[in-house]
């Protein structure tokens, strides 16, 4: 399946150094158990499942050690334990086994991406809602928006004070999104918009079309009434300013079912609310481009959410020139398998990118 995915570095004190093997074998026999059941993990279990031969107390002493050491930790009186935030982090960096994909697995992640006749916002739509089914959990794609040079540009009424903008690339990729314009603004003026941009746009790209437009209109060198200068400004606005992109979200719904308690549910909305920001969506692509490949937070690390209870994991996608034009990944509770996920979401940027490519 490629090289093994690379790991972030874990917060300070989240290393392996302290731990004997037969107390890392426990833990990382604990957080699997975890995440496949998602209860309290007991002693006994533990001593059934481990092939030590080791006795339920000499079990009980070592996760009292690994709670001593803020590893685990007991949600109930005479309950099982739990992996810590910190726990979790270090099976991540140093106990996790991963699981190999298999060819079939691989060709399936490849078919699914790479399904001809469809857009490239399509494509990263259906790797996202594949992302979703596999992993449990939410998936999440932030798509790149095309530098290239433009074919044709649409403004498209959709209600009062909002107007669709289209852009169509010469390489056939088009970008859809929503901008504000006056109340009230009369059909001719979306059209007048229309024509005057694609008379200016051919062949530019929208950096080189907003400074020949910029300059034409500060000169008033142009025929165009106050309201349609307004939506011109808006259309090309709305790609400049910074990175754009959009943020693609598939299996919401599976997320919420894995929530049990009211006050998480409402986290997990407002955690969605967030996901709608431009600010977050920049967030994530940031994250994703620390390091070379899959990038893992637990709970807070990624200062998304601000509370437990959710990790993601998350991996750039490049383009043929080698350059991060987006990320891929999921939202999940944090006993989503890790083993599994993790190159599902390396391989899958790798596809993404090879097709971008």
């Amino acid at each position: 399946m490629g090289p093994t995915p690379k790991l972030p570095p874990g917060p300070a004190g989240a290393t392996l150094a302290g731990l004997d093997n037969r107390s890392a074998l426990i833990l990382r026999e604990l957080v699997e158990t975890y995440v496949e059941t998602g209860e309290p993990v007991g002693s006994r279990t533990l001593s059934r499942r481990l092939p030590l031969g080791l006795s339920p107390a000499t079990i009980r002493n070592a996760m009292a050690d690994l709670e001593d050491a803020g590893l685990l930790y007991a949600p109930h009186t005479s309950a099982g334990r739990l992996p810590t935030e910190r726990g979790l982090r270090l099976f991540v960096d140093g106990l996790l086994e991963f699981g190999a994909l298999g060819e079939e697995e691989r060709d399936a992640i490849a078919a699914r991406c790479a399904a001809s006749g469809r857009s490239l916002q399509e494509t990263l739509g259906e790797a996202g809602q594949m992302l979703s089914g596999l992993a449990g959990a939410a998936g999440l794609v932030v798509a790149p928006t095309s530098d290239g040079a433009l074919r044709h540009i649409e403004f498209v009424a959709l209600g009062p004070g909002r107007a669709l903008v289209v852009l169509v690339h010469d390489d056939g990729q088009v970008e859809n999104r929503v901008i504000e314009v006056p109340p009230g603004l009369p059909p001719s003026a979306l059209q007048q918009a229309s024509n005057y941009l694609n008379a200016r746009l051919a062949g530019r790209t929208i950096d080189e079309a907003r400074g020949v437009i910029a300059a034409e209109i500060a000169a008033n060198r142009t025929a165009l009434d106050a309201l349609t200068q307004q939506v011109i400004e808006a259309g090309l606005g709305t790609w400049t300013g910074g990175q754009g992109g959009s943020l693609i979200v598939r299996g919401q719904a599976r997320l919420l079912e894995t929530i049990d308690q009211a006050a998480r549910v409402q986290e997990i909305k407002r955690l969605f609310e967030r996901l709608e920001q431009q600010e977050t969506m920049l967030r994530l692509l940031d994250l994703a481009q620390r390091g070379e490949g899959v990038q893992i937070f637990i709970g807070a690390e990624s200062g998304l959410f601000d509370s437990a209870g959710l990790s993601m994991v998350v991996a750039p996608f490049r383009n043929g020139q080698e350059r991060i034009v987006g990320a891929i990944g999921v939202i999940g509770p944090t006993r989503i398998n890790y083993g599994k996920v993790i190159p599902v979401v390396d391989y899958t940027a790798r596809v993404i990118g090879r097709l971008l490519g």
